[in-house]
């Protein structure tokens, strides 16, 4: 469903597990991203009624998931560490075209987020299937529920604003471009991406 070229490295999960308290720190940032993302989006495009529609409750979600995170972390009395750089969601951002008209510009944003949602599926399904703990596999299977539709609305959306053909020729783009960057990453447990 993802379409993603690579996937992920089998021994993250086992990097991920012994590194909790950090990739849960992580975790906790890259939720409180996406709902400052979607208010970006709701900000910069006032005009287009169902995008605000629609990420007005993600935000309220996204946020929730951080807060989730949280309560996770002080029932395993771990605290929450500083925010590090996201070098995944960086080399994103140095890729998307820059210029071009409001709706190319658009285009960019909307597949930036579809592409962080799609990853950030695959390594909460990775969690959920692989880690030790019955209880984690449970917490990291409702986010990978969410984060699946998150990606559909952000692909579904760019489509409507875009056009499909843009969104098709240009989704195939960014899939290689994610794959040469995930290529490009050193093998972390301590960071979702």
């Amino acid at each position: 469903m993802l379409g993603l070229k690579l996937p992920t490295d089998p021994r993250w999960v086992n990097l991920a597990e012994k590194s909790l308290e950090e990739v849960l720190t992580d975790h906790a940032y890259c939720e409180q991203k996406a709902a400052t993302s979607c208010i970006s989006l709701i900000q910069m495009y006032p005009e287009h009624k169902r995008l605000v529609e629609e990420l007005a409750p993600i935000v309220t979600e996204e946020w929730g998931h951080f807060r989730q995170v949280l309560a996770e972390m002080k029932k395993r009395k771990l605290n929450l560490g500083k925010q590090r750089k996201d070098l995944y969601v960086n080399a994103l951002i140095n890729r998307q075209k820059k210029g071009g008209s409001p709706v190319d510009r658009l285009l960019e944003k909307l597949l930036t987020c579809a592409m962080i949602e799609a990853r950030s599926c695959e390594r909460f399904r990775l969690l959920s299937l692989h880690l030790e703990e019955d209880e984690l596999k449970k917490f990291y299977h409702q986010f990978m529920i969410s984060e699946a539709g998150h990606y559909r609305l952000f692909i579904d959306l760019a489509k409507e604003y875009c056009g499909e053909e843009k969104v098709r020729t240009r989704w195939q783009e960014y899939l290689d471009n994610e794959a040469e960057i995930m290529q490009s990453l050193e093998l972390r447990g301590d960071r979702m991406h």
